[in-house]
C-alpha cells in the first residue's frame, strides 16, 4: 500500500486517509481486547475514557514500558509504511468517544515525532481543523476557539486510517465536535473517498480511536530506579 496516493488534496499539508485499513474482523478483535483490558488500565476524563499503552509521555522522557502483543502487529504495520522515517512507533493512545463526546481543538505537541497516524473503530467522527491561535490563552473554558479561522474536516470511517504530519501536525489545532449527529457537506475535505460520500447527516456511535506515535525521549525504568 503506498500511502502518498491517499492525501487529502483539500486541506493544508499534509493529511492522508486511508479507507479499510484493517478489516471488520480486525476492528472486532481489536474491541475485544480493548474493552477486555485490566480495569486499571483506563483513565476516565470528563468527556471521554482512554488507556495509555507504552508508556507515558513526558517532558522529561517516558519510562518506555512493552506494547501488548495484540497492538504489535498494527504498531509493525505503521511503522512499515515509513511515515516515521527510520524510526518506529513506540506509543498508543486509545480514546473512547460516546455519542455526545468529542475534544477541545488541540495540537500533540513537541513530545512526540512530527507524525500521527489514528486507526478508527466502531463508529465514524468528524475531525475538524483550525489554524493555531497566536496565543494559546485563546482557548476559552466553554471549548470554543477565539480568533481562530476553521480549514475544514476530515470524515473518519470504521476500519480507517489517517496519517497527519508536516504543516498540518505544527500549525493547526484538530478537535471533535460534542455532538451526536454530524452534518456531511462541502467542509468534509475527504468526502470523494468515502463509502459514504452520498450521506447528509451520520449518527454518532461508540467510537475507539487508537492513535499510534513516536516518543523520541525514552526513559528505561532501571536508570529511573538506580539498577544496573
Amino acid at each position: 500500500m503506498t500511502w502518498t496516493n491517499f492525501k487529502v488534496l483539500k486541506l493544508p499539508d499534509s493529511a492522508y486517509y486511508l479507507p479499510n485499513f484493517i478489516t471488520p474482523n480486525e476492528e472486532s478483535q481489536l474491541l475485544e481486547k480493548i474493552y477486555t483490558s485490566p480495569k486499571p488500565k483506563w483513565k476516565t476524563l470528563s468527556n471521554r475514557r482512554l488507556q495509555n499503552w507504552g508508556g507515558f509521555p513526558h517532558p522529561k522522557g517516558m519510562i518506555q514500558e512493552k506494547l501488548p502483543e495484540w497492538l504489535l502487529s498494527y504498531v509493525h504495520k505503521i511503522g512499515t509504511l515509513g511515515i516515521f522515517k527510520d524510526k518506529l512507533p513506540n506509543h498508543v493512545l486509545i480514546n473512547e468517544y460516546l455519542p455526545g463526546q468529542g475534544i477541545m481543538p488541540h495540537e500533540d505537541g513537541p513530545l512526540f515525532y512530527p507524525t500521527i497516524a489514528t486507526i478508527n473503530l466502531g463508529s465514524h467522527t468528524v475531525l475538524d481543523y483550525y489554524e493555531k491561535p497566536c496565543d494559546s490563552e485563546n482557548l476559552d473554558s466553554d471549548n470554543q476557539i477565539k480568533n481562530c479561522l476553521y480549514v475544514g474536516s476530515i470524515l473518519l470511517e470504521r476500519c480507517s486510517l489517517l496519517l497527519v504530519q508536516d504543516n498540518l501536525y505544527t500549525k493547526y489545532l484538530h478537535g471533535i465536535k460534542e455532538i451526536s449527529t454530524d452534518v456531511i457537506d462541502e467542509n468534509i475535505k475527504n468526502l470523494n473517498m468515502c463509502s459514504t460520500e452520498n450521506a447528509t447527516e451520520m449518527s454518532r456511535q461508540s467510537r475507539i480511536s487508537l492513535t499510534i506515535r513516536h516518543v523520541p525521549h525514552t526513559i528505561k525504568a532501571n536508570r529511573i530506579f538506580g539498577i544496573k
